[in-house]
């Protein structure tokens, strides 16, 4: 952004609005407000120079004296004939003008940092379970001509992240000592623009591969007797210092109720699924495999392999990232590598050396930016991988695998719930686990209000998260048959209670499917106020992390109406003036005159 280079310029600059439009999409060849490395300072190797993102310009990062808005792509237009007319009408005594209306909690206080707003109750901390006022996941722009008003306005949940078993945990023996294959993806994205942050290809197309794959492993056969246990586990917070990653791992060391069932000691190896959407080039289905070399991630290669060699007719092509790499590309799997080094994992993207997505945490890294099958190949590439990992059966065949199919209808439904306004979040598949408060989605991270819980309340946890837990909790959930009314007794009996927004009643399910909580491991809820916590040197993650918070905020506003030249004003004022004194000079004159008159008489 020139302006920011520019401080004398930007001293004059009162506020900037953005355009919206497909043209403008069309016309960039890239837009990254993303660092080169993004989140550099929590890479696990010492190459924080290199360059995963090299269109990055890292002005999501810096700070700025005046608010940006991106405008509506009605308001735009609207805008553009107002500045057209402003230019077109110099000579004229009106003009229209733009006024801001952007108070935040924080400055009007002046608590600038974390320590101080939380103390003041200023802010609250970036996270999950959160539930604010006066956000901005959903956006009305209201406007008339003459005086045009924009109000952004809304209210935004978060839920934790979410967790799933197939099959169920708690219905295996009670000492469950199978070795666990961890499938991971992200929910939250991030941009520039806080509510519009869609996180399309990065990194919701591998969200949308992860689900897709449950589903297609929910059909199989035979899973109770798989030598290993398949976990899913969706996490939120990613994009502000991997918060979901780094709780989880605090609470899996913890052994709190969020994470009951689950040991790190069983962790047998973490299978990523990042940015799968842009995996299409010339028609062939193209993904890498990042990986930190040890036994394991090469047993995850020989399974990729595998799962390749039976999608072969598909055009599926799975390939190793290059060694010239320094480690695995940003993701959660640096939390990971972070706590643990010697934890093997693989993180399967749709880019090899630098990022295949041109619009990395922009706003414009929307369902245009991806490609629907890319996403259907990643699916298919993942359920038969995670299978031939879970059975740790060498002898599999491609034939055999050849049974486990991704619903490609399923996937383009994802997308069109997950990424658009129409039909949004009031799709059919989403309206049948809940019932939804917004209907374009936001994949913003959101706040933490309240104390954070394993378990909590529907309306205290956000559409996405809620649709996430009900859709896991069903496709994970087993016998498929075994199904009841949800009563008090569904949860000791290992149950969990599903679509119950739907109809208040709901069907009690087996299923392992929990929530956990995502927020800075520096932080600590006690007697209803964050308390942020002096720096451990046993969590180096931590150490680094800055604790993110949001200031508290009302309605934020931009009013663009019609006023009066400055110059005209004075005319009016020196014109009124001199009729005035025309006036008492009239008035002098015309009684001296009358006077005079009175007296000849």
């Amino acid at each position: 952004m020139l302006i920011s280079n520019d401080s004398s310029f930007a001293r004059n600059v009162g506020g900037v609005l953005v355009e919206s439009g497909v043209e403008i999409q069309h016309k960039l060849k890239g837009f990254s407000p993303a660092q080169k490395f993004p989140q550099a300072e929590f890479s696990p190797y010492h190459n924080t120079t290199y360059e995963w993102n090299p269109i990055g310009s890292g002005i999501m990062w810096k700070s700025y004296n005046f608010p940006v808005f991106l405008l509506s792509e009605s308001s735009t237009s609207t805008l553009q004939e107002i500045a057209m007319k402003n230019e077109k009408t110099e000579r004229a005594y009106t003009t229209n003008v733009a006024e801001f209306d952007v108070v935040m909690q924080t400055t009007k206080v002046g608590t600038h940092d974390s320590e101080s707003c939380l103390k003041e109750e200023t802010c609250l901390p970036l996270g999950g379970y959160s539930r604010k006022k006066m956000s901005f996941a959903n956006r009305s722009d209201v406007y008339s001509y003459g005086d045009i008003t924009i109000l952004l306005r809304g209210g935004m949940l978060r839920g934790g992240s979410v967790w799933s078993a197939l099959p169920p945990i708690d219905r295996l023996s009670s000492n469950q000592s199978k070795p666990i294959i961890l499938a991971v993806a992200s929910m939250d994205a991030q941009s520039f623009f806080r509510d519009k942050s869609l996180g399309a290809d990065s990194p919701i197309s591998g969200m949308i591969s992860l689900l897709a794959a449950v589903d297609a492993l929910s059909h199989v056969d035979g899973l109770d007797d798989l030598n290993r246990q398949l976990v899913f586990l969706v996490f939120t917070g990613e994009a502000w210092g991997y918060l979901g990653s780094r709780r989880f791992l605090l609470e899996l060391d913890q052994q709190s109720d969020a994470v009951h069932g689950l040991k790190s000691t069983l962790m047998h190896l973490v299978m990523e699924i990042g940015s799968t959407g842009r995996g299409l080039n010339q028609g062939n289905k193209t993904f890498f495999a990042h990986t930190e070399v040890s036994s394991a991630s090469n047993e995850t290669l020989d399974a990729l392999k595998l799962a390749q060699e039976s999608l072969k007719s598909d055009g599926v092509t799975i390939s190793t990232a290059n060694s010239s790499n320094p480690g695995v590309p940003p993701s959660s799997m640096m939390a990971f590598l972070r706590k643990n080094s010697s934890t093997s994992g693989i993180v399967l993207e749709d880019f090899d050396t630098i990022f295949a997505n041109k619009f990395y945490h922009s706003h414009l890294d929307d369902s245009a930016n991806i490609n629907s099958s890319a996403i259907v190949a990643a699916a298919s590439l993942v359920a038969r991988t995670l299978y031939v990992l879970a059975s740790d059966n060498k002898n599999l065949t491609s034939s055999a695998l050849s049974a486990i199919n991704v619903n490609a209808s399923l996937v383009e439904e994802l997308i069109s719930c997950m990424l658009d306004c129409n039909p949004g979040l009031s799709c059919e598949l989403v309206k049948s686990y809940i019932s939804t408060t917004n209907t374009c989605p936001n994949h913003y991270v959101g706040v933490v209000l309240g104390e954070p819980s394993s378990t909590p309340h529907p309306n205290q946890v956000d559409d996405i998260s809620r649709f996430v837990w009900n859709f896991l909790a069903d496709r994970t959930s087993t016998p498929k048959g075994d199904t009841s009314v949800c009563s008090q007794d569904c949860g000791k009996k290992g149950g969990v209670c599903i679509r119950a927004e739907t109809d208040g009643k709901g069907v009690c399910v087996i299923s392992t499917t929990r929530y956990v909580p995502a927020y800075s491991t520096r932080l600590k809820f006690d007697s209803g106020t964050w308390q942020l916590l002096p720096p451990n040197s046993s969590d180096p993650m931590g150490m680094l992390d800055p604790v993110w918070t949001e200031s508290n905020w009302n309605t934020i506003g931009l009013r663009v109406y019609t006023v009066q030249d400055a110059a005209y004003d004075r005319l009016v004022l020196l014109g009124g003036i001199t009729v005035t004194v025309l006036a008492y000079l009239a008035i002098l004159l015309t009684r001296a005159y009358i006077t005079k008159a009175l007296k000849q008489d």
